[in-house]
């Protein structure tokens, strides 16, 4: 039976540097207080860039270390929370165009900070059903768009930029498995309020800042520890794969010390570890692909690590997945 292979990934980050220092003259806010209660230091800004744009760069890393021609990709597909446009076309349309990509399935996916896991599950149904051979995944977002940069509870948090990666049918190194969930019971506790159907862009909408994302930040935590801690569990379990066995532990890059209680309950090292919230802050749905990406470039990612994943996002959404490296 024909496996699903996550075969190279690629990333990009903006230029623009946005320090907790910068962030002081903006909100009350310090590095020091930023640092304590969430790791970040610093974050990418994306200042004349699109969700496109950060998409298609890392996209073009992706298939250029994927080793396959542009014409060999058969679908392209883009989870985001900050599309270029609100309905049509979708970034994932836009990015294919920009790639040169014509004549392939392409279209978004709305997870978000799960958005990546969500990506893997998908791309390895259409591949290991016949449907697809090789697919190109991204998660790429634009936060900064979508942030009151007034509300200092939750604008140190977030950052831009996008992660990519191809997945295609081979006969080794397989996507071993993805476990996807949600809870809509609770979205109301990480919402972006407007400016849709339920709050229409109008003057009220903008004056009262609905069209900037809310988070109710301690129910967040507390909620995403515990189901975080569940799902990986369950799906080493269900593996029958040891902990110790894992090569790296990928975790979305929301908040440090969400990543060191799953981390600490899970009995997991440093050097299992992947930690890069400290210089990029939350990209959602960006975050595991961009962390990947990181530790791909600093060979600790190579061809045939056991990987596991997981995130914790708005909707409530969450996932994990298990595979084997397939890159170079």
């Amino acid at each position: 039976m024909t496996k699903a292979s996550l075969i190279s990934i690629g990333a990009y980050a903006p230029k623009d540097i946005l320090t907790n220092y910068d962030l002081e003259k903006i909100v009350d806010t310090s590095d020091e207080w930023i640092t304590k209660r969430t790791g970040i230091k610093e974050r990418r800004i994306a200042k004349d860039e699109f969700t496109s744009d950060l998409g298609y760069r890392a996209a073009l890393q992706a298939l250029e270390r994927s080793g396959l021609d542009k014409s060999d990709i058969d679908a392209v597909i883009c989870a985001t929370i900050t599309p270029d446009y609100f309905c049509m076309p979708s970034t994932a349309c836009v990015i294919a165009n920009k790639l040169g990509l014509k004549d392939v399935t392409a279209f978004d996916i709305s997870a978000a900070c799960t958005g990546f896991i969500y990506l893997l599950e998908l791309a390895k149904s259409m591949i290991e059903s016949g449907a697809k051979r090789n697919i190109l995944i991204i998660g790429a977002e634009k936060t900064s768009a979508i942030m009151d940069w007034s509300d200092r509870s939750i604008c140190v948090l977030f950052g831009d930029g996008a992660g990519a990666a191809v997945v295609s049918a081979r006969d080794n190194n397989p996507i071993l498995d993805v476990h996807t969930s949600s809870d809509g019971s609770k979205g109301e506790l990480l919402i972006t309020p407007g400016c849709a159907i339920v709050n229409p862009a109008n003057k009220d909408t903008i004056e009262n800042r609905l069209n900037f994302m809310k988070m109710s930040g301690n129910d967040v935590f507390k909620i995403a520890v515990n189901t975080l801690t569940k799902d990986v569990v369950n799906i080493l379990e269900k593996n029958q794969i040891p902990s110790d066995n894992i090569d790296l532990f990928i975790p979305h890059q929301a908040n440090l010390r969400i990543i060191e209680a799953v981390k600490q309950r899970l009995n997991f090292s440093d050097s299992q570890c992947v930690v890069t919230v400290q210089k990029y802050g939350n990209t959602s749905s960006a975050s595991i692909p961009m962390a990947m990406n990181d530790a791909y470039e600093s060979s600790r990612l190579k061809n045939g690590s056991l990987v596991l994943l997981d995130a914790f996002g708005g909707g409530f959404t969450w996932g994990s997945a298990l595979l084997y490296f397939g890159g170079k």
